[in-house]
């Protein structure tokens, strides 16, 4: 069989055998691949250390869909993630990247845009970037370009219109805002501020080649980042093992980057 080549952020290794791995891998051209790499664990094996977490490597892969598991036969080490030599916050941000990805994305669903988002947001965090910033970026538009954004212009029950009054209501299990009349009939209700929908609105319709929220976002990160962390429970149905690590308002490190 012939290899195929891509360019792959790992997101995962589990050990196989004594000199074997299994590589999760987000690819460009392949979308998100769960691979055999024969070898990986022994000291002077083929992949010589280019299979780290969150490395990002030329990959030839024998991809097998039938099987649900692929054949990794050559891995370049393109970059590697050196968020640990600066901080255990930036380290905890790429390992929820990795986390978000295995547990949103199907295996063999090729989506260009969503590997060119994790790289951006990877170099945001491995770089100078804002980590809290990049991280709600991120997470909009994953969702979005996964077809999992909330509502937020109509209410998500009925279909009506939302009326802009002060404070808002977004169902967790309806998955957006909805209407006064409809609140009654939902269990788990979020009441935002209007300007804090407003923001989100905006968030979630920032072009894809943004690499940070809009420092607007800011003045309400704490409302939203709660928001994005429930929604993102509700939809997966648990909590994501990283969520807890990541911040709930901005830290002092960040706010001397721009964001007040």
């Amino acid at each position: 069989m012939i290899g195929e080549t891509s360019i792959a952020v790992v997101l995962r290794t589990v050990e196989f055998s004594e000199t074997s791995l299994i590589v999760t891998m987000l690819s460009r051209d392949f979308g998100r691949l769960s691979a055999l790499a024969k070898g990986a664990r022994r000291p002077k094996g083929p992949f010589e250390g280019s299979l780290d977490l969150l490395s990002v490597c030329r990959v030839v892969v024998i991809r097998k869909p039938h099987t649900g598991l692929d054949l990794l036969t050559e891995a370049k080490l393109h970059r590697r993630f050196r968020a640990a030599e600066k901080s255990l916050e930036r380290t905890y941000a790429g390992y929820y990247v990795a986390e978000m990805l295995r547990l949103l994305t199907d295996d063999h669903d090729p989506l260009p845009e969503l590997y060119d988002l994790t790289i951006q947001t990877l170099t945001q965090i491995d770089g100078t970037g804002n980590v809290p910033m990049a991280l709600l970026r991120f997470d909009t538009a994953a969702l979005k370009l996964l077809g999992n954004a909330p509502g937020l212009d109509r209410c998500t029950h009925c279909g009506s219109s939302i009326q802009p009054e002060s404070r808002l209501s977004f169902a967790l299990d309806a998955g957006g805002l909805v209407c006064q009349t409809c609140r009654s009939r939902q269990q788990q209700v979020i009441s935002l501020g209007r300007e804090t929908v407003d923001i989100l609105r905006g968030l979630f319709g920032l072009p894809l080649d943004v690499p940070q929220a809009d420092p607007f976002a800011s003045r309400h990160y704490g409302p939203i980042r709660t928001l994005i962390n429930r929604y993102l429970q509700s939809l997966l149905g648990k909590s994501p093992r990283m969520m807890p690590y990541l911040p709930n308002q901005l830290e002092t490190e960040f706010n001397g980057r721009g964001v007040k």
